[in-house]
């Protein structure tokens, strides 16, 4: 069985960080994220196909110095062509029913269990649902109590949403939605597809699951994921090989030869490789980027750092971005398509 993973996007909500890399690349607890969906798939699926278009060379990279257990294809989009396009782009490798899956949601879904459930409802289309409290920012799902789903609704008033599930971002679907979808062209699979099998099939599902579920969009859910795996997997920190880190270090994750003075202290934050933490700086609820210098006596919190930055002496920072580089050229100014859309 075949799974697409849908890589391709540029992340323009966690720049500056995707400026430098991919998206599907930013480490969470040390390893990328997309190595965390991967952990999701059945051992039934042995082909994944990394559905990659910004920064492919990277994400191709890592793929070839890492063995994750499964036959990866990096298949590169020669532009942004959204979930459907890029779904379509993927054709030669499907060989039955697939799964699609969004490469920045960090979730608690069964995918076996949800598989099951598209069998034994003789679906063509399976998507994954999550409640959510304020309906109002998302499109949410007319379904049956059989799960049977009748539509979407773009973000209701919540005395008229029909229901609190919204897509999730895992599709099970058979082989045949290929045939809805035109090649070529930047297609969006829940706009213009889902529609359109709801329609002309009635045979379109929504699977709810339980657990956690977060949509790493932006620096805050990027932050708060990184602190719900921790307390998830009873960590304090997550601490990278050659860091020297004798700080205070509580609630963080800290990469690869990391250097923090021991007079420093680091509060819910991330720090990624080869970054310097000078001595009496104090870090809260912040990103630093790789090869990043934060230099001595700075209070930095609520905001995330470049790569290759370097902060001075005595530095205050509250709520910051820090970038002082060029923008790498061909990086849109806003969000491009994405599977889950909360503006």
């Amino acid at each position: 069985m075949e799974a697409i993973i849908l890589a391709g996007g540029f992340g323009t909500r966690l720049r500056p960080l995707t400026y430098t890399r991919a998206k599907s690349l930013i480490p969470i607890l040390n390893r990328p994220m997309i190595t965390h969906i991967i952990d999701l798939l059945p051992n039934k699926v042995d082909k994944v196909i990394l559905a990659v278009n910004y920064r492919k060379d990277q994400i191709e990279e890592y793929f070839k110095k890492n063995d994750c257990g499964k036959k990866i294809i990096v298949n590169d989009e020669p532009k942004p062509l959204g979930t459907g396009g890029a779904t379509k782009f993927a054709q030669e490798h499907i060989t039955g029913r697939f799964l699609v899956i969004n490469s920045d949601v960090i979730c608690s879904l069964n995918l076996e269990d949800m598989i099951k459930f598209h069998k034994d409802n003789n679906a063509v289309a399976t998507i994954s649902l999550w409640p959510v409290e304020n309906v109002s920012e998302f499109g949410v799902v007319d379904i049956k109590e059989n799960g049977n789903v009748t539509g979407f609704v773009e973000k209701p008033k919540p005395e008229d949403a029909p229901s609190n599930l919204i897509n999730a971002g895992a599709y099970f679907l058979e082989p045949e939605i290929l045939d809805y979808i035109q090649k070529g062209r930047l297609v969006s699979m829940e706009k213009e597809i889902f529609p359109q099998i709801i329609e002309k099939t009635g045979r379109f599902y929504g699977y709810q699951f339980k657990g956690y579920w977060t949509d790493i969009g932006r620096i805050s859910s990027y932050l708060e994921v990184n602190k719900f795996l921790l307390e998830k997997s009873n960590m304090k920190n997550c601490i990278g090989k050659n860091s020297e880190t004798n700080a205070l270090v509580n609630n963080s994750s800290v990469g690869n030869n990391v250097k923090i003075s021991p007079s420093a202290k680091i509060d819910s934050s991330i720090i990624l490789n080869d970054a310097i933490v000078g001595e009496d700086t104090e870090l809260f609820n912040c990103v630093i980027g790789e090869k990043s210098k934060i230099n001595k006596k700075s209070k930095i919190k609520n905001s995330v750092i470049g790569d290759n930055e370097i902060v001075k002496d005595n530095t205050t920072l509250d709520n910051k971005i820090i970038w002082t580089q060029q923008k790498p050229k061909g990086y849109p100014d806003k969000q491009i398509g994405n599977v889950i859309e909360k503006e």
